[in-house]
């Protein structure tokens, strides 16, 4: 399957990525969980890191962290090597990584202040501000006192969000940053995730629900099975599955065809079935260019072509996902 990966590589410099891997690979006995992936994530995007579970998602993100050692290959975070200057990458990078463990019997705050003041770099004289500004963010003031031990699963992810936002971040990594949220709390994590980016961080959020990522991210990369099978920007991404499709729905069908040939579409074949057939698929040549979606209605209406309905459909991340790798979501490698 082609990849995005070699022209991201071409036209993104080392110092314009965040985070960069070559051949990184992770092989537990025989089984190679990571294949040799070739990563390229630019500075200031957000990052869907997508694939089903057992794809190789988590394995790779605990390489990227200093929490597993690769089997071969290099790894780079904010221009750094990775595991061996982890003591100077870490404090600039934020993560929540395979769900958060706290201390049970300590209230949310308190497991905050805790991890606060494990951080070095912090400044005790504002801990207490930054902590009750981080439950606010994540929507936990109000369980600022409740045991961690009482938490929900939904709630224990935020705490982890928190964590991860207590001090500004140039790199936030988020491995399934929406594990046990409800709609509400998922929606809520989106808009986090687009505050942390228009702050300038660069958000590198590891997921397998692809509806919720496509809202927020700027660039996507595919894995399947240990390997990295796409990566590029999002607009490219789908633009590899064919562009977008015109639906025509009319009864002058012979004519809609003509006039849709005529702009440079390409009717889909199976839209040329059954005589009294009224839906019509025709694909755009190039989003970017005309015919643009008025100029294609008013051009039928010009030759008479009563349209009952049009629409134009672009290719999904799911559509795409199935495409490049033959898998649905179900499949675990």
């Amino acid at each position: 399957m082609p990849s995005l990966s070699a022209e991201q590589h071409t036209h993104t410099s080392s110092a314009d990525l965040a985070i960069q891997t070559h051949g990184l690979t992770k092989r537990f006995h025989k089984h190679a969980a990571v294949a040799g992936i070739d990563l390229a994530v630019p500075r200031g995007s957000v990052f869907g890191f997508l694939g089903p579970n057992g794809a190789g998602k988590t394995t790779t993100i605990r390489m990227l962290l200093g929490l597993v050692r690769p089997t071969s290959g290099e790894a780079y975070v904010l221009g750094s090597p990775m595991p061996r200057t982890f003591a100077t990458v870490l404090p600039r990078v934020g993560a929540l990584v395979e769900g958060p463990a706290f201390w049970p019997y300590l209230s949310g705050e308190q497991n905050l202040q805790r991890m606060d003041a494990a951080d070095p770099r912090s400044d005790a004289r504002s801990r207490n501000k930054r902590v009750a500004s981080a439950l606010e963010r994540v929507g936990l003031s109000h369980a600022a006192g409740k045991k961690a031990h009482a938490y929900s699963l939904g709630m224990k992810q935020r705490l982890g969000l928190a964590n991860a936002l207590l001090t500004p971040r140039e790199l936030l990594v988020l491995d399934e940053p929406t594990n046990g949220l409800d709609p509400q709390g998922t929606r809520e994590v989106r808009a986090l995730v687009q505050s942390v980016a228009d702050e300038g961080a660069t958000v590198f959020v590891s997921s397998h629900l692809l509806a919720e990522v496509e809202q927020v991210c700027t660039h996507v990369g595919i894995m399947s099975a240990g390997s990295l099978v796409s990566q590029g920007t999002l607009d490219d991404f789908r633009s590899g599955g064919g562009g977008a499709r015109a639906r025509v729905d009319t009864p002058d069908v012979a004519v809609a065809k003509r006039v849709l040939a005529g702009l440079g579409l390409i009717v889909a074949p199976s839209s040329a079935g059954a005589a009294d057939a009224t839906a019509i698929v025709a694909t755009l040549p190039d989003e970017a260019a005309d015919p643009r979606p008025d100029v294609i209605v008013a051009a039928l209406v010009q030759e008479g072509v009563r349209v009952n309905g049009f629409a134009v459909e672009r290719t999904s991340l799911e559509q795409r996902f199935v495409e490049l790798t033959g898998e649905g979501f179900d499949v675990v490698a």
